[in-house]
């Protein structure tokens, strides 16, 4: 018996999550409370977008504002502040006329092409089904 099957009041919140090859994953509060900002800095739409134009090596600023296209100024910055906080990018300022400042992922940013790659095939894979789906519900609501 583990942990996981006792019913005390400490594992009441806790959840059994069995991942790929069937190993079971401890999930508690603390631990979701842990991770829920990494998850919500990696999950949104724009660092996604990021990371994305960023597996292809160095970028600058205005060509990564270029290539994403629809995200302001602001939101590009705050992106890759909260990315380079997170030890995901790395910024390097070039001195010269006006200063070059260059955007490149770190190893560990380096981690995340494969599950942004999964992700965004999912996406394409599913988008058909998501939006017959959407339109059901839709047509449900009126």
């Amino acid at each position: 018996m583990t942990d996981l099957d006792s019913n005390s009041d400490t594992n009441a919140d806790r959840a059994d999550w069995r991942g790929d090859h069937g190993a079971v994953t401890e999930h508690s509060p603390a631990a979701c409370a842990k991770v829920a900002p990494i998850l919500q800095r990696i999950g949104d739409k724009w660092s996604i977008l990021v990371v994305v134009m960023l597996s292809g090596g160095p970028r600058r600023f205005n060509e990564l504002k270029r290539q994403i296209g629809g995200i302001s100024q602001r939101m590009l910055t705050l992106t890759l502040r909260g990315l380079e906080r997170d030890g995901l990018v790395t910024r390097t300022v070039t001195p010269s006329i006006p200063p070059r400042v260059d955007y490149e992922l770190t190893p560990m940013g380096q981690t995340l092409r494969g599950p942004v790659a999964a992700i965004g095939q999912w996406a394409t894979s599913h988008s058909q089904a998501i939006e017959d789906a959407r339109q059901r519900f839709d047509a449900a609501q009126d």
